[in-house]
């Protein structure tokens, strides 16, 4: 096996960025799908944090522009994705997501046997979610009366541990219904979450193919899309993305390479993959100034996380080596502060706190990034430059 040599932190940073529009956003014209394709998916555990991430990687979309994409047109799904969270995807994806998420191993039920479903449970659990949910929308109340209805009481039993409540047995196998493409969210009713079932898509409509399980469809083709965007990486990083175990991962990996799907490199002195051929870089490092929001694609997906949290950063835009829980300053492709925006009606105050020194080239590219994501927002915004005082996400 030949192994390419001498690829560096700033030659996959500039590409990583390119490749996620945030060298340079993309025009008009550009669909919101096609965006959030591109980044593996926009997390929206936070709706208006995806919202963000995906309007400052454009020129001229808006959050009223997200939400037809979403709720009109249907060509984004909100449902579970990577790591069993919140996620925005292309509707066209779904059959390769819900391919490639439910050939993951399952970990180790986190709750007591007293509590947990067996698997001939959690099947007929998920099975009982899409009947109920196939051409409506009910609410967690509604879709638990529904369940119980075609399993048994056992699904209804309130035991499962949940903030300083407890859910309903069945909600353990929540998120794998939305892997198994049974269940997506619908509009909110008031303040209330909706569930339905995502609407038929031909698996032949995603030009990326494959919706087999294993290495050689849906779960390889996920791999190339992962390794395209924020590769080089390793099987841990890969890992790390989608919460999976790092063994099973190295396995994958092992059986890609000896299938000529993906390609061995050295990357800052580690052995690390691309997808095969891809191995075109830029030659200079990444320049610009952006605004990330809360649990952007980018610097959850992009490894090794001291390279992208250099020095202070690690400390103060991570919780606890988690990223995501703060919004980011990014100076040239890595977190160089923490932001945060407040609004106020039609206006919004974002304050952001550097932990560099920046340049009147960055300061100027700063406030025009501000003004990106007023604009985002729908809402006139003004630049603060002081601490930020707001703790992390939960």
């Amino acid at each position: 096996m030949t192994t390419i040599s001498g690829i560096t932190w700033d030659a996959a940073s500039a590409r990583r960025t390119e490749r996620q529009f945030l060298a340079a956003p993309t025009g008009d014209g550009t669909q919101v799908a096609e965006v959030v394709g591109v980044m593996m998916g926009a997390h929206a555990q936070v709706l208006s944090a995806a919202e963000v991430s995906v309007g400052v990687r454009t020129s001229a979309l808006t959050r009223a522009d997200v939400r037809t994409a979403l709720w009109d047109e249907r060509s984004l799904i909100k449902t579970y994705g990577p790591r069993g969270t919140v996620h925005l995807l292309p509707a066209r994806e779904l059959p390769l997501w819900s391919a490639a998420l439910t050939a993951i191993p399952t970990g180790p039920s986190p709750f007591p046997p007293d509590v947990r479903l067996t698997e001939e449970q959690s099947a007929q659990v998920v099975a009982a979610i899409g009947e109920a949910l196939d051409g409506t929308c009910l609410t967690l109340d509604e879709l638990t009366e529904e369940i119980v209805a075609r399993t048994g009481p056992w699904a209804g039993d309130r035991v499962m541990p949940a903030f300083q409540d407890l859910w309903p047995r069945w909600r353990q196998v929540l998120h794998r219904a939305g892997w198994a493409g049974t269940l997506c969210f619908g509009p909110n009713r008031g303040r209330k979450a909706t569930y339905t079932r995502p609407p038929a898509v031909d698996p032949a409509a995603d030009p990326a193919g494959g919706t087999g399980g294993g290495t050689g469809g849906a779960l390889g083709a996920l791999v190339r899309r992962y390794l395209y965007a924020y590769g080089p990486a390793t099987p841990q990083h890969f890992a790390k993305w989608l919460a999976a175990a790092a063994g099973w991962a190295g396995t994958v990996f092992r059986e890609l390479a000896a299938a000529g799907d993906i390609e061995e490199v050295d990357f800052e002195g580690t052995r690390a993959w691309v997808a095969a051929g891809d191995t075109d870089f830029p030659d200079g490092p990444p320049r610009g100034v952006r605004l990330l929001p809360y649990f952007d694609a980018y610097v959850i997906a992009a490894q090794p996380r001291e390279r992208l949290f250099p020095g202070a950063a690690y400390e103060r835009a991570l919780a606890g080596g988690q990223a995501g829980n703060h919004p980011v300053l990014l100076v040239d492709g890595v977190v160089a502060g923490v932001w945060h925006q407040r609004r106020q009606g039609r206006r919004t105050t974002v304050t952001v706190e550097p932990l560099v020194r920046l340049t009147a080239r960055q300061e100027r590219e700063l406030g025009e990034q501000v003004e990106r994501v007023g604009e985002v927002l729908e809402a006139k915004a003004e630049l603060v430059v002081g601490e930020v005082r707001v703790g992390p996400h939960a």
